[in-house]
């Protein structure tokens, strides 16, 4: 079997993903998880897939004439790490230009690997501006010291609250 990463972006509107969906079965291939968000009038995400070496390319052709929609694939090998400690992080404060920078920087400053973030502001009527929320899930050794990251991330703004659970 061969795994496959695919994107897709399109103008939102009903049966993109039943269009997908049904490509990836008249394939013969095995949905393994996605990820789809609605962002300003398009619809956006991605699917791991994975496929009969034989089946590949003409999933790939029939993704291609999907109408209306972009879609990338690419194969790729599979290279999951289960030793992998996980830790989720939980930040919440007021929004600001450049906080999704300052941190990803935080992180990086860690040498940390994102496997997943996703962020949103909302209306904080009470205080009279928005409220900024992400969640990431990020790798990290198994020795790691995560109050360091927490007091790091806590120290970018006073207003900012930090929940940092790990995944063992």
């Amino acid at each position: 079997m061969q795994s496959l990463v695919i994107s897709i972006m399109g103008k939102d509107k009903p049966g993109l993903v039943d269009s997908l969906a049904k490509c990836v079965y008249k394939h013969e291939g095995n949905w393994q998880g996605s990820s789809f968000a609605h962002m300003a009038g398009m619809f956006t995400g991605f699917v791991e897939v994975h496929v009969a070496d034989e089946n590949k390319q003409g999933l790939i052709d029939a993704l291609d004439a999907i109408k209306d929609l972009s879609v990338q694939s690419v194969a790729v090998a599979n290279s999951e790490n289960s030793n992998t400690t996980k830790l989720t992080v939980d930040v919440m404060g007021n929004d600001k230009t450049g906080i999704v920078q300052e941190l990803t920087s935080v992180l990086n400053q860690f040498n940390l690997n994102i496997l997943t973030f996703a962020s949103h502001c909302e209306s904080a009527p009470n205080w009279g501006s928005l409220i900024f929320k992400a969640k990431a899930e990020i790798a990290v050794p198994e020795d790691f010291d995560d109050g360091a990251l927490q007091d790091s991330l806590e120290s970018l703004a006073n207003d900012l609250v930090v929940d940092i659970t790990a995944k063992r």
